[in-house]
C-alpha cells in the first residue's frame, strides 16, 4: 500500500493532468446511470427516487408487450442495418480512393471538401435538404422543366424516408470516417506494392491483396464500435426529418423515448427502453468481438 501511495506521489503531475478528464466521466458518465433506477419504479418527479413505487420489470414486460415499441425497434434495426450497409463501406472506398491521390496539393483540397459537411450541426443539413427536395423545391423544379416529371413527394412519402436519412449520413459523415481509415493506409509497407508490380499486379489486385488486408483489423474495429450503437441512429437527424406523414415510418427508439418521457412524462418507461437499448448494443459488441477473436482478428479487447 506504501508502495503504490509513493508512486501516486512521485507522479502526481501525470495525474492531475488526468484528473479533468476522470472527473468529466464520473460526473456526466457514471454519476447519471444511478438514474437507471427508475425503470423499476412508477416514477413520480414530486415523490422522488427513494419514495416512488418500486415496480420490479413492469416496464420491460411493456417493452416486449407494447406494439408500437415492437415497431419502433424495427424501424431502428432497418435503419441502422442501411447504414451499415452503405454508409460504412463509403468511408472505406473513399479511403482508397484518397490513398490514391498522388498530388498532395489536390489531395489536400479534396480532403478539406470531404471532412466539411461533419461540421455542419443536423438542423443545418436538415434545412438545406428541405429546402432542395420540398414540394417547390430545387430538385423537383429541375425533374418538372427538365424531364417533365411531377413534384416527388421526398419529404412526405414514407419510402423516401430511409433513403434520405441514409444519403444525408453519408454526405455528412463519409468524409471524416476517412481519417482513421488512411491513417491505416499509411502504416502500409510501400515495399508491398513495389512486388506486386512486380508480379505483374495492376491497381485493382494490389488493392484487394494488399491495401484491404492491410487495413482489415481497422475495418473490423469499426464495424464492431458501430454494431455497439446499432439501436443509436441519431436522435437529432431523425426528429428534424420526421412529420405526421413519416412518422409511422420514421419513429426510432431516440424519438419514441423523448415522445414517452419528455412528453408524456412517462420517465420509467422510457428509462427502460433506454436501459434496454444499452443493454443490446453491450452484447452485440461482446457477440462481435468473440466472433472477431475466432476468426483471428485482435478484436477491441
Amino acid at each position: 500500500m506504501a508502495s503504490v501511495a509513493g508512486k501516486l506521489w512521485n507522479e502526481r503531475y501525470l495525474y492531475l493532468l488526468l484528473l479533468p478528464g476522470l472527473l468529466y466521466f464520473i460526473i456526466y458518465r457514471y454519476v447519471p446511470m444511478l438514474g437507471n433506477v427508475i425503470a423499476f419504479q412508477d416514477f413520480s418527479p414530486f415523490q422522488g427516487f427513494l419514495h416512488s413505487d418500486w415496480v420490479g420489470l413492469k416496464h420491460f414486460k411493456k417493452v416486449f408487450e407494447d406494439r408500437e415499441v415492437i415497431r419502433v425497434i424495427w424501424n431502428t434495426l432497418y435503419l441502422s442495418f442501411l447504414q451499415i450497409a452503405f454508409a460504412f463501406p463509403v468511408s472505406i472506398a473513399l479511403s482508397l480512393m484518397l490513398n490514391e491521390v498522388r498530388g498532395e496539393r489536390y489531395k489536400r483540397v479534396v480532403q478539406s471538401l470531404v471532412y466539411l459537411p461533419h461540421f455542419l450541426s443536423w438542423v443545418v443539413v436538415a434545412g438545406i435538404v428541405t429546402v432542395m427536395l420540398k414540394s417547390d423545391g430545387i430538385v423537383n423544379h429541375f425533374l418538372q422543366t427538365g424531364f417533365g416529371i411531377p413534384a416527388i413527394p421526398f419529404l412526405t412519402a414514407p419510402h423516401w424516408f430511409m433513403p434520405l436519412i441514409v444519403l444525408e449520413v453519408i454526405w455528412k459523415e463519409s468524409g471524416w470516417g476517412t481519417i482513421i481509415f488512411l491513417a491505416a493506409l499509411a502504416g502500409v509497407n510501400p515495399h508491398l506494392y513495389e512486388a506486386a508490380v512486380v508480379d505483374g499486379a495492376n491497381k485493382w489486385r494490389q488493392i484487394w491483396h494488399i491495401t484491404l488486408p492491410s487495413i482489415r483489423s481497422t475495418i473490423i474495429i469499426l464495424l464492431i464500435l458501430r454494431l455497439g450503437s446499432v439501436l443509436d441512429v441519431g436522435f437529432e437527424q431523425i426528429f428534424l426529418m420526421l412529420n405526421p406523414l413519416n412518422k409511422e415510418i420514421g419513429d426510432v427508439l431516440d424519438t419514441y423515448v423523448y415522445y414517452k418521457g419528455i412528453q408524456n412524462s412517462d420517465f420509467s418507461f422510457a428509462t427502460a427502453v433506454g436501459l434496454f437499448k444499452s443493454l443490446v448494443g453491450l452484447i452485440l459488441i461482446v457477440g462481435a468481438n468473440k466472433l472477431a477473436k475466432r476468426f483471428g482478428e485482435e478484436g477491441i479487447y
